[in-house]
């Protein structure tokens, strides 16, 4: 009988945006997003947790290597992101607001492909924004 597990590898990077609307005036824009809508930007130390589902392989007791998994995540999420202005270096928001919501959801996208290949299912993102805030994705396969 088939046993699923979770496995989970948690890595960090550094990324600045700001939340801005271009359709709505400063004023609204400060109202709605606060903070985050600083025109000098600000920046964020995430903390990212991805958690991987599947059956251990018979022949590694893996369900994914985890130096596999790291580098899968430091190729498709860390050199994207880490130490960039979100709203300007990476393609995924020049159209589109950088909350960490959305975020999340263009993470999973970049993980999801490389980590099937490797025999894992990707089940959650777990995306730190601060140690206060944080978002969880399960790709529309929520638990609840």
């Amino acid at each position: 009988m088939s046993k699923n597990i979770y496995i989970i590898r948690k890595e960090h990077f550094n990324a600045a945006h700001r939340l801005r609307r271009t359709d709505w005036s400063d004023e609204q824009n400060e109202r709605v997003f606060g903070k985050c809508a600083n025109k000098n930007w600000h920046g964020h130390n995430f903390n990212l947790i991805v958690t991987v589902k599947g059956v251990p392989s018979q022949e590694t007791g893996f369900v994914i290597n985890l130096t596999t998994l790291s580098s899968i995540i430091k190729k498709e999420v860390l050199e994207v992101f880490d130490h960039k202005n979100l709203n300007e270096d990476v393609p995924y928001f020049k159209n589109g607001l950088a909350s960490t919501e959305n975020l999340a959801i263009v993470i999973w996208d970049l993980l999801e492909m490389p980590i099937e290949k490797e025999g894992g299912k990707l089940a959650k993102i777990r995306l730190e924004e601060t140690e206060n805030n944080f978002v969880e994705y399960y790709g529309g396969n929520e638990p609840f």
